[in-house]
């Protein structure tokens, strides 16, 4: 009986083990060998409850940035401080960490169907589907099964719904919130947009720095903050609220002007 144990999505845990075991062998020299991985935070992790826990992150590719948080999160939770060295934490992964993805995007491939079996909740978008523009009703089973996740164990979400950055958050994502009041942790990675392709699955370019910090958890009062202030609040978070735009900006103004300078006293040099 033990054997074919299965989580409340059908998935059978013997078979999700040993999933989990052969990816994250698989994927570990892209976070540690072929780039590298700098992490801020793990015992943030190690300090959370089980179950009803929402980590909200900005999004780089489809697949690379959630495969590199079950990196991180097991290795953490294995006593790693901030670092994903000795495969030894994919022995026995958590189990109950599971990601919001779209449906359509986790039915393009065998590989898309096996992630999809680690952990996805497939759901469908309501502002897209086959790369157009709609514009149609959140379907409450969607809504149901993130709640049966957060019931279960962690979430991971991406309150964007894309890959392209400074976009605004969905609202969905603020109503998961106030409905069944998790702990919200923020998480934000960098550097996955120019070592991979925009699936994630392809190494692009190699000797990158790729980097993820966990944030403490938000402070929310679930009963008394609207979902504009809640949505403010996560975007700040993850550090996808304009404001980011204009310093990332100057920091890159700033950056080629020093750039410039340089160039410019190395040919009076020569």
């Amino acid at each position: 009986m033990g054997l074919f144990k299965e989580n409340p999505f059908g998935h059978i845990l013997f078979l999700k083990r040993w999933l989990i075991r052969i990816a994250g062998m698989m994927t570990h020299q892209r976070y540690k060998g072929f780039n590298t991985l700098e992490i801020e935070g793990s015992q943030v992790l190690r300090d959370l409850p089980d179950t009803n826990v929402l980590f909200v992150s900005n999004h780089q590719t489809y697949f690379a940035d959630v495969v590199a948080m079950f990196h991180v999160f097991n290795a953490s939770l294995k006593g790693r401080d901030n670092s994903i060295r000795n495969m030894g934490y994919l022995w026995n992964p958590k189990l109950n960490i599971y990601y919001v993805a779209a449906k359509e995007t986790m039915k393009q491939s065998l590989i898309a169907k096996i992630l999809a079996y680690a952990g996805s909740i497939s759901i469908e978008r309501t502002w897209r589907a086959d790369g157009q523009d709609v514009n149609r009703q959140v379907k409450f089973s969607d809504i149901s099964n993130i709640a049966m996740a957060l019931e279960d164990g962690w979430v991971i979400t991406f309150p964007q719904g894309t890959t392209t950055p400074w976009k605004p958050l969905r609202k969905g994502t603020a109503h998961i919130i106030k409905r069944y009041k998790p702990v919200v942790v923020p998480v934000v990675i960098d550097g996955f947009r120019r070592s991979f392709d925009k699936k994630g699955l392809r190494v692009k370019k190699k000797g990158i720095l790729q980097s993820m910090h966990i944030k403490a958890p938000l402070e929310i009062d679930y009963e008394n903050e609207s979902i504009e202030a809640i949505l403010e609040k996560l975007e700040y978070a993850i550090e996808q609220h304009p404001s980011f735009l204009k310093v990332i900006s100057e920091q890159e103004l700033a950056a080629y002007e020093e750039e410039h300078q340089k160039r410019r006293y190395s040919y009076k040099g020569d």
